[in-house]
This record gives structure tokens, C-alpha cells and sequence, in this order.
């Protein structure tokens, strides 16, 4: 039999090497480097022998080179997962050995929309296995978020490895849930569970069982101080997909961002509602974002954005202040800092308006965070509207990028964008002049209003 070996593997960054170092030659961190042992067989063994038993057929398909004309193009079948939000952020589904790892702050709600998710997937053998929590507190959060629990769904309560696998030879899943990644550890590695070894092992193991059996896994992992999934790097480059679950704890909303996505697009967003059944999809956010009544309120524009497929109205804040101090405060909420001060700068030297002394603060309302390059004539409006202290009237709403020399550049999807805002009642829309090539203003019962240029868009608004 082969002998066991020793390996050094940094703590911070799971660096190895085959002596002891002082100092972390990838991270510079000191005195990071711990003694693991290494078995000769490593721990994925167990994981061959559960794929195996999932699914008998994989010995006798050996694995062979093919040429690309072989290799068929269809699609396979995805899970239906029974949550329009969620099917629109995995890219129309769970793809059958995939593995997907979902990431959040603690208490946002992960374990609650994975746990409702598999509780109403009708009659599919589902392992949930929970290293955080017991049967008694999962079954609680059964009773309260689930209406018509799925029978066939089985809890274990398990932070072994090796055991996790030989409760999965005997159910025969059609989905894995490991809840939480960093819980779970494998004998093969003397280390504590939630190191970066133990992490890295597990996840490679549960990845060649999903690959080998065609069973699909979700990993619910840890979010560090710095705001990043615990663990090292090499985590997200082992999953197929990377889901973050965002959001702050003082607002009822939750947003699902994909980072990462082999089977679709990383633009997509689902919108979820924190309710005390669990978390409800929220089909039209524009509505609910929108529901407050602002006239003659200053500092306050509507602008119609887009992320992934979906366009949805967003409100931006602004307020703008004599600085108290010597330096005056930028600060961005919701919204990219740099480019803050990139629309400042463009509102001070092309339109005139001086802000070197004055505080300029903005903020998305609803706690949303948008990336979308046309919320900066809404951001330029809002800040001149706060300066000036006159409220842009009721009913519109604009949708542009502003370039460093002052000019409204065209934006995509511009139909879409006007679409919605006509849908949720408003009357005016400004838009790029570039997009109206080829768009009939006929076909929309609201006015358009087409801009070249910052000082026109503010013409419109303010007279």
C-alpha cells in the first residue's frame, strides 16, 4: 500500500509547498503555513462509488476521445426549479450535472430560498444535507415557509464527507443540497472543517460525483469579512455557477445576481421580498419601487434601466449640500463612486453649474444596485435638481449614458425601456436622439422626448 505524504498548505491562500516557509510566497503572509497529510488515496474515492451507484451505466460507457462532429449539440433537459426568478438567473434552469454554488452575508436568506425551493419540486428525490442546523430547526422552517411540502424531499443531519456519500449510494438523489460547504470535511485531510484545504477537497470530490452520476448539487458557502465567498479562489472555478444573494437586512428586498454562469448570462437579476412565509418573487419591481408619491420633492429622477432581460424603473436620490467641512463628501450608495464623480465633473465644465464646494451624496432607492450605464442622465437631474432646489414634475422619467463631453450617448434596448415606462403611466420619456433611428413614436402613448446633449435634456426638464 502506499504511504501517506505530508504537504504545507497556507491557511490564507491555500498555497502549498513540500517544506515549511516562513513567509506565504503568494499571499506575503507570515507563519500561514500548516502540516496536512495527504492519503494515498485521496478522498474522492467515496464520491467514484456514490456516482457509481447513482448511476450504474458511466463503467460501461468508458471514456474516449471524440471528434467534435460526434458530440451532439442538443440540449440537455433542465430541472424545472418551479421559481420564475430563480430559473432566470440559473439560465432557464438546474442543468443535470451541474453544481452551483449559492453565496450570501448570514441571515439574508439562503438557506430559506434553497430550503422552499426543493420543498415544491413535485415528487423528485431531493438529499438536503444540513451541517449547520438540526432536523428539529429545519423541520420548524419547513412548517413555516412550505404550504405543500414535497414528500419525497429527505433531510441528514451530516458534516462527513465519507458519510454524506454513503447516505447518497443508498437514496439515489436527483438533486444534492450541502448546506453549508465549510461545514462539511473529509478524513483524508487533518485539518478543521472550513479550512482551505478541507473546502478545495470536498468541492472537488462533490464535483466529480456531480459530473460522473449526472446529479446535480447546489454548495451554500460563507461570506468573509471582505465581502468575497469564503474559501480559496479555486472554489469559483470549480462550480459551474456562482449565485450571490444580496441585499441589506433593513429592507424588505432581496436580489439573487449571478457571477458566474457556464449554462447562461452573468447580466441576469431575480428581485425576492423577505415576507415571514419565506421569500416571495417580486414579478414587477418597478411598481413597488415606484409606489411613493414624490411631487414637489426635489432631488428626486426616474430613470429606466435594465439588467439582463428585464427593464424595471428605478428612483434616484440625490442631495446636494454647502460643505461643512473643508473637503466636500462624494458619497454613492447603490451606485458606481467613479462614475459619480466622472458626471460631476461633466455637469461643472460642459453646463456650468459649480460643485467644487458642495457635498453631493446619491443614493437607489429600494437598496437596489445598478450598473446599468443608462441611469447617468437620471443621476445628472437629481443632483441638479437638489442644487437648485426645483422638483423635476410628475410623470417623467429618461433613460441615457452622458459621455465626458457632455453628449447623451444611445443606450440599448431603448424600446424596452420606453415601454415600461409607459406601462407604469408615466407621460414623458427623454431618450438619446441617436436611438430614434428607426423607432416610430406612433406606436407609443407617450411622449419623446429625443437629446443630444446634457443641456438640452436639463432644457426639458427645467425650461
Amino acid at each position: 500500500m502506499a504511504k501517506d505524504k505530508t504537504a504545507y498548505v497556507c491557511s490564507n491562500c491555500g498555497q502549498e509547498s513540500a517544506k515549511w516557509i516562513g513567509k506565504c510566497p503568494s499571499c506575503g503572509q507570515w507563519n500561514t503555513f500548516k502540516e496536512i497529510r495527504i492519503a494515498a488515496d485521496t478522498g474522492t474515492q467515496a464520491a467514484r462509488q456514490a456516482a457509481v451507484s447513482v448511476r450504474a451505466a458511466t463503467d460501461r460507457n468508458k471514456n474516449r476521445p471524440l471528434f467534435l462532429h460526434e458530440i451532439s449539440a442538443r440540449d440537455e433537459p433542465r430541472m424545472d426549479m418551479h421559481d420564475e426568478e430563480l430559473n432566470r438567473v440559473l439560465g432557464g434552469g438546474l442543468v443535470p450535472g451541474s453544481i452551483v454554488l449559492l453565496g450570501g452575508e448570514p441571515g439574508i436568506g439562503k438557506s430559506t430560498l434553497t430550503l422552499q425551493t426543493i420543498l415544491r419540486l413535485p415528487q423528485r428525490r431531493i438529499l438536503y444535507v444540513s451541517g449547520e442546523e438540526s432536523a428539529h430547526q429545519l423541520k420548524m422552517r419547513a412548517e413555516r415557509i412550505a404550504h405543500s411540502p414535497n414528500e419525497t424531499c429527505q433531510i441528514l443531519c451530516e458534516t462527513s464527507l465519507e458519510s454524506i456519500f454513503a447516505h447518497i449510494r443508498d437514496v439515489k438523489p436527483e438533486l444534492v443540497v450541502i448546506d453549508s460547504i465549510q461545514t462539511i470535511a473529509t478524513e483524508d485531510v487533518d485539518t478543521s472543517p472550513g479550512s482551505v484545504t478541507q473546502v478545495r477537497e470536498c468541492a472537488a470530490a462533490l464535483l466529480r460525483f456531480a459530473k460522473t452520476s449526472g446529479v446535480p448539487v447546489i454548495l451554500i458557502g460563507h461570506i468573509n469579512k471582505e465581502g468575497t465567498l469564503a474559501g480559496p479562489k479555486i472554489l469559483e472555478h470549480i462550480v459551474d455557477t456562482v449565485i450571490q444573494f444580496e441585499g441589506d437586512q433593513h429592507y424588505m428586498y432581496r436580489i439573487l445576481r449571478s457571477i458566474k454562469n457556464r449554462f447562461g448570462s452573468t447580466s441576469e437579476l431575480g428581485i425576492y421580498e423577505m415576507q415571514q412565509t419565506g421569500l416571495r418573487q417580486v414579478s414587477n419591481p418597478s411598481e413597488l419601487l415606484l409606489t411613493q408619491d414624490h411631487e414637489g420633492l426635489s432631488g428626486i429622477a426616474i430613470s429606466s434601466a435594465i439588467e439582463g432581460v428585464r427593464p424595471f424603473l428605478v428612483e434616484t436620490q440625490a442631495l446636494v449640500s454647502s460643505a461643512a467641512y473643508g473637503t466636500p463628501q462624494r458619497s454613492a450608495t447603490g451606485f458606481d463612486q467613479r462614475r459619480l464623480n466622472m458626471l460631476l465633473a461633466v455637469l461643472e465644465k460642459r453646463v456650468g453649474f459649480k460643485l467644487m464646494q458642495k457635498d453631493v451624496f446619491i443614493n437607489i432607492a429600494g437598496g437596489l444596485r445598478v450598473t446599468d450605464l443608462a441611469m447617468d442622465l437620471s443621476v445628472i437631474a437629481a443632483v441638479l435638481s437638489s442644487n437648485v432646489d426645483t422638483a423635476i414634475e410628475t410623470g417623467w422619467c429618461m433613460a441615457g449614458e452622458v459621455g465626458l463631453s457632455g453628449e447623451v450617448r444611445p443606450v440599448n434596448r431603448i424600446e424596452q425601456r420606453i415601454a415600461e415606462a409607459e406601462k407604469l403611466g408615466f407621460s414623458h420619456i427623454i431618450v438619446p436622439r441617436y436611438n430614434m433611428a428607426g423607432i416610430s413614436a406612433r406606436k407609443f402613448n407617450i411622449e419623446l422626448h429625443p437629446v443630444r446633449k446634457v443641456e438640452e435634456a436639463l432644457r426639458e426638464l427645467f425650461g
